[in-house]
């Protein structure tokens, strides 16, 4: 079966085309710059070269309108016709406590996720606008919104909730979510393949390390906790976000800067985490090569995000009583040795111990790196989100009937 995955964001939709029986992405790109001036299509077919195509797109509907016709083109496309998209995935970033599984897209269940957007104002509209998009451009394709907060609806209460007066969780719904759930999932299944060992018998930790970074406990294939919380902000220091902070901190700066709540929000989340300590970027390569090159604040960044990790692991793996293997994923987690070492460094009295040579060799690509006596696994496995939100949008239509 041929499955569309979108992602759509504010100005942008990324896309791959995936065939599920193959387990491979036919075609993947990103439409970038939606609305605005010199808009550009990247498309790379599997067996042909990337080419980038200049065009005014100027909403979600012609940016789909764009992305099913040259998967259709001759010279660049990877199907004949529109049939062949048998059904479209997308990316949701937020279900709430609604939303424990992927489900088809009705117009019923498009108001409900329109109702979770106080929850998610920065993602859930644009990922409607996706949705809305692919509905107009393949009407005969069913449509099936998967959560990136599914996979850890099964947390326990004491896990999710905050020390908060309870009225809050009631009235407003305040409580641990969680994101990345897609990757998490991943990720750990593919631990578990790699292990050998029973699904019921494994507790892990997986860490997602890309621009935005969350850490998973996953005890028995059950995410009992997970470092990212009502919001993407919680939780590790990220490329441009805070983690955790004292809550005071920021009405500490509000008072003395005179921000207003949209100014304290984009401190928080656009100029914090590596950027905001380091004052040179948000890329950990430029700070590993900056802290190399001996720049103290870029040393000091590197430093703390490593340390914010650490903590986080040694936490989650007292949490489940025990531990089994340690995943890193995700940009950062897939080709930042460097990362991992620090990260994993001193651990060795809870089973975590790395083979300093397979640690260095691991850069992209799936790898045991644990030395030989180490008693816990750590693994870098490169995450593929498409690819579940492919396999569970295919499981959906299947059990509809909806299959052509």
């Amino acid at each position: 079966m041929n499955i569309l995955v979108i992602n759509a964001g504010s100005s942008s939709v990324k896309y791959q085309l995936i065939d599920t029986d193959k387990s491979i992405a036919l075609a993947k790109g990103n439409v970038a710059r939606i609305g605005m001036s010199a808009s550009v299509m990247t498309h790379k077919p599997f067996d042909r070269p990337e080419i980038k195509v200049s065009a005014e797109i100027l909403d979600h509907i012609v940016a789909i309108e764009y992305i099913v016709s040259i998967l259709m083109s001759k010279n660049h496309g990877v199907i004949e016709n529109i049939d062949q998209i048998h059904a479209v995935g997308h990316r949701v970033v937020h279900g709430g406590e609604k939303f424990s599984d992927s489900v088809l897209i009705t117009p019923e269940l498009l108001r409900e996720i329109r109702n979770l957007i106080d929850l998610a104002p920065l993602h859930n509209p644009h990922n409607i606008r996706g949705i809305n998009a692919c509905i107009k451009n393949l009407p005969e394709a069913p449509q099936v919104a998967v959560f990136d907060t599914a996979f850890h609806h099964k947390m326990p209460p004491h896990a999710f909730i905050y020390g908060l007066p309870y009225v809050m969780y009631k009235r407003y719904g305040i409580r641990r979510y969680g994101f990345h759930g897609t990757s998490h999932k991943f990720v750990g299944d593919r631990a578990v393949d790699m292990l050998g060992k029973p699904l019921k018998e494994l507790k892990i930790i997986t860490a997602h390390l890309g621009n935005g970074a969350s850490v998973a406990a996953i005890d028995k294939g059950i995410s009992v906790d997970t470092s990212m919380g009502f919001t993407p902000l919680e939780g590790l220091m990220m490329g441009t976000r805070s983690g955790d902070i004292d809550p005071a901190i920021i009405l500490h700066i509000m008072g003395r800067e005179e921000l207003t709540l949209h100014e304290a929000n984009t401190l928080l989340n656009k100029h914090s985490g590596l950027a905001g300590i380091s004052g040179i970027s948000s890329d950990m390569r430029e700070i590993i090569e900056s802290a190399e090159e001996g720049n103290k604040n870029a040393k000091l960044a590197l430093e703390a995000y490593c340390y914010r990790l650490k903590k986080y692991i040694a936490s989650y793996a007292g949490a489940m009583g025990g531990l089994d293997a340690l995943v890193f994923t995700a940009g950062v987690g897939e080709n930042a040795p460097v990362v991992r070492q620090k990260s994993c460094a001193n651990l060795e009295f809870m089973g975590i111990e790395l083979d300093e040579k397979k640690n260095s060799d691991a850069v992209g690509i799936e790898m045991d790196i644990s030395s030989n006596n180490a008693k816990v696994r750590t693994l870098v496995i490169p995450t593929n989100e498409e690819l579940v939100i492919a396999t569970d949008t295919k499981l959906i239509v299947e059990e509809a009937g909806l299959v052509k």
